[in-house]
């Protein structure tokens, strides 16, 4: 008789929903290989790397941008495999791989070995785990997938902000060569084997029903199917890529995604420098780093609670509108309580475009086709978050702050923001044509 394979075994063997070990690899990927990469992390590092080096901001940012365009190449690939094998192999991979940039980071003493380095962890980054960590939990829950997107949320805005507080210290203490080296060291300790061996790609694969929900006594079956915004495997739609292009919400939707993460990217990786420009001390502006993705953690409970209450293209405005006031105070914020307040404006609003626009697609095209959609529409995504860092680095090089990159942000995610009420729900008629 044929053994059956560990993550069987162990799913026979737990009291609980095996999705929720997807869950928690996912929070052990974004407390290691998630955050190393990150513009956050980044952002921690430009003003002592472009000081110690003698480069210029433009050139650290450049880094960032083609880190993002290779991307764009390999998602529409990675996309096919993770909807055929799951994501654990992608995962575990892009951990070893990352960490061992990170440490080869550390010994870096021209812009080529930083290219050589930092270019394709970028694009791990921004291809195989902003691709695969969302669609894994997407692909184990329906009814609560907006609860568990929001984990997620947390746990890596839990993530980028300890790992840079850490990352802050390390440089304070040391110097930025240690930092980088305790980083991938961390990565390789913490986000390799358990993905390889204990992330399956669906339920269905291990006999499983997709989250399962508990009824109790007193649960009212009618209560559930007659809710809007009750979701099942029975009742999800399940578009192709073919379909999913020939709807609205798909090209707004990515559209939304370009534009917000254009503003999360370039204000990211350059808000530490912003505030060092302005006058800040060092250990006050890393702060506003932290502060940011603390904001995340709260924007995640938030938008979560609100995400199976209200239709997701109202909230995704609403985050929108946030990031792009946000993007404003951060211009005239020149002290360290409304720099800190400003940072957390802005890490609320980018938390609720980021879970938000995971929800949205995976509610409106299903599970099934997931990766190869999400895969096509990163472009969209990475596209932004390449011309954000670009944008906000050589503008500075040019102007000396950081206001017109800032206001030109707050302008185009608030366009944004209104294009996306536009983002009805795909529909499926009898014969499968598309509408709205």
């Amino acid at each position: 008789m044929q053994k059956k394979p560990i993550t069987n075994r162990l799913a026979n063997a737990l009291p609980f929903y095996y999705g929720w070990v997807i869950v928690t690899n996912s929070a052990a990927i974004s407390l290691s290989t998630r955050t190393i990469m990150a513009v956050a992390m980044l952002s921690v590092f430009v003003e002592p790397m472009t000081r110690d080096l003698g480069w210029s901001r433009g050139m650290l940012s450049t880094a960032v941008s083609l880190g993002g365009l290779c991307a764009v190449v390999t998602s529409p690939i990675l996309g096919k495999w993770l909807d055929r094998y799951g994501s654990g192999a992608i995962i575990g991979v892009s951990s070893l791989l990352t960490g061992m940039l990170a440490i080869g980071l550390a010994f870096v003493s021209n812009p080529i070995g930083f290219y050589l380095m930092y270019v394709p962890g970028r694009m791990i980054f921004s291809g195989p785990l902003e691709l695969g960590l969302p669609t894994a939990l997407s692909n184990w829950f329906i009814q609560r997938r907006a609860k568990v997107l929001a984990i997620d949320s947390i746990t890596k805005g839990a993530g980028l902000g300890l790992m840079a507080f850490i990352a802050q210290l390390l440089i304070s203490g040391w110097d930025w060569r240690t930092a980088w080296i305790f980083l991938g060291i961390w990565t390789l300790v913490l986000g390799v084997i358990p993905s390889l061996i204990l992330v399956s790609r669906k339920p269905e694969d291990m006999g499983l029903q997709v989250d399962p929900v508990k009824e109790t006594a007193n649960t009212e079956p009618s209560k559930l199917s007659q809710s809007k915004t009750h979701l099942s495997a029975a009742t999800e739609i399940n578009l192709t890529v073919h379909q999913a292009v020939r709807t609205r919400a798909f090209w707004i939707l990515a559209i939304f995604s370009g534009l917000g993460m254009m503003a999360q990217a370039g204000i990211s990786l350059h808000q530490v420098a912003h505030y060092i420009n302005l006058g800040l001390p060092t250990t006050s502006a890393a702060l506003t780093a932290s502060i940011c993705a603390f904001a995340q953690i709260l924007s995640g409970l938030f938008w979560a609670a609100l995400g199976r209450r209200i239709p997701v293209r109202f909230l995704l405005a609403a985050s929108a509108f946030t990031l792009s006031a946000a993007s404003i105070a951060s211009i005239v914020s020149n002290t360290i309580p409304t720099s800190l307040l400003a940072s957390f404006a802005v890490g609320f609003g980018i938390g609720g475009v980021s879970l938000l626009v995971r929800l949205a697609w995976a509610d409106y095209y299903g599970r099934e086709h997931l990766g190869s959609i999400r895969g096509w529409t990163m472009a969209a995504q990475i596209g932004g978050q390449a011309i954000g860092p670009v944008l906000s680095g050589f503008m500075f090089d040019y102007y000396g702050d950081y206001s017109w990159p800032f206001v030109i942000y707050a302008v185009s995610v608030l366009i944004a923001g209104i294009g996306v009420l536009l983002a009805t729900p795909p529909k499926v008629t009898n014969r499968l044509q598309i509408g709205q």
